[in-house]
């Protein structure tokens, strides 16, 4: 049973591929966590519970049952899919989870890497980490990652997909260090995504940097930031401080309020989905006034409006359901976000920055936020760069025909054109000093 499990979930017009891994718990029961990459849905808590044959798995943050039969010979779950009163049968296919050890286990790379714990004065936290060092003496430039939105781990992880960690193993590789943490309330990291604004994020940042800083391996002039989608405009941010970074690189940041983008991307998932244009623009219309609610009435009365507002929306919700996704939209992050301006404080930045994105970016488009970036960054920085990567999504990965085939299966990977893109503009700054 314990394993990942791989299907596609059918749409109007089209499916979403979605994976669900689970993990035998030694009393018995399984651990279960959802993950749908065209949707940016990375470990959902998903209650299971297996009797005999039956399975039943409930995704109650996205109002989301399975119900299946497992066959334990083929290795496969064939069931019904519920989401808002729809059903959709569903198959599923099994496949092992990666161990640590065994065949395939990662051989140990040629740097050195080096489990850290950095605080947050500010907020008086402790992130934990990881910072990786090419091999030699140093000093070396050095980069932040910062993650997008959510709750993500220092790797980025989505599926079997780890952004964050193949960037770091490239960049490292060819002479830069790299510190990637986990996002609060990730890990061994303190507090919680949920209460942290945009703005709040900056001081992780800050940390972070100044924790390079005081490393003996690290050359202190030539420490910058790479972000990316949120994580971006946090390096954004972070640059128009005191004692900014060198440089910042934005991975797909937001050019558009937090508002405009959110609705922007349920258009497109909308119209990738084959809706009516009818349709679509009724659907943008509600959520318009949803967020509208969210940012201009008090929380309390807002949780009993946005929860009302979803049980209509989703008759198949019941109140205890709604009320939760209701509380999720309403935390301190989300309310800030919808408000939050991403070109507003731009005119503060003086340090070089590289503006990349990928022409096939469906939730970030290059047209939309990348212009708007590019367009007020030129006006205050003439050390702005703003590049668009042919068939690149928001995740920075190539077109399938670029993916890796092991065990029969494509693997997706980190655009070696991006990862090349980046390592050849940093170090041609540190040239130029």
């Amino acid at each position: 049973m314990g394993g990942i499990w791989k299907g596609s979930l059918p749409l109007l017009g089209g499916e979403l591929d979605v994976t669900i891994s689970i993990v035998p718990l030694a009393n018995g029961r399984y651990f279960a966590a959802l993950d749908v990459p065209a949707q940016k849905v990375g470990r959902m808590p998903t209650e299971i519970t297996v009797r005999g044959d039956s399975v039943l798995m409930r995704m109650p943050a996205a109002g989301s049952r399975y119900a299946a039969l497992l066959d334990t010979v083929k290795r496969e779950m064939v069931g019904v899919w519920t989401q808002a009163g729809v059903q959709s049968k569903v198959l599923l296919r099994y496949s092992p989870m990666p161990t640590t050890s065994g065949p395939g286990t990662r051989l140990a790379p040629p740097y050195r890497e080096e489990e850290i714990v950095f605080t947050n004065p500010m907020s008086r936290l402790n992130l934990s980490g990881m910072l990786t060092v090419p091999a030699g003496p140093g000093p070396f430039p050095a980069v932040v990652l910062v993650s997008d939105l959510g709750a993500q781990d220092r790797d980025g992880t989505v599926g079997n997909y780890h952004m964050m960690g193949s960037l770091a193993d490239y960049l490292t590789r060819r002479g830069i260090a790299v510190l990637r943490y986990d996002d609060r309330g990730v890990g061994q990291s303190e507090g919680s995504t949920e209460t942290a604004t945009t703005q709040a994020l900056v001081s992780d940042v800050q940390a972070a940097v100044n924790f390079l800083r005081a490393r003996i391996e690290i050359n202190i002039s030539r420490i910058g930031v790479i972000g990316h989608g949120e994580g971006a405009n946090v390096a954004l941010l972070a640059a128009g401080q005191p004692l900014p970074p060198a440089f910042v690189v934005s991975l797909a940041g937001y050019g558009l309020t937090g508002q405009q983008t959110l609705l922007e991307q349920q258009v497109a998932l909308h119209k990738a989905s084959k809706l009516s244009p009818a349709l679509v623009q009724a659907a943008y219309e509600r959520k318009r006034t949803m967020y509208d609610i969210i940012r201009l009435t008090a929380p309390a009365q807002a949780l009993s409006i946005v929860s009302n507002m979803l049980r209509q929306d989703q008759p198949a919700l019941d109140a205890s359901a709604a009320q939760a996704a209701a509380r999720h939209l309403l935390t301190p992050w989300h309310r800030y976000f919808l408000s939050f301006d991403p070109i507003e404080q731009l005119d503060q930045i003086r340090c070089p920055v590289l503006l990349l994105s990928g022409t096939s970016d469906l939730e970030a488009p290059a047209d939309l936020h990348q212009t708007q970036l590019e367009k007020e960054l030129r006006s205050f920085n003439h050390s702005t760069t703003a590049k668009r990567l042919p068939g690149v999504n928001h995740l920075f990965q190539p077109p399938k025909t670029e993916w890796t085939l092991m065990n029969g299966e494509m693997k997706p990977l980190f655009s070696a054109v991006a990862q090349e893109t980046m390592r050849e503009w940093i170090m041609g700054l540190m040239v130029k000093k």
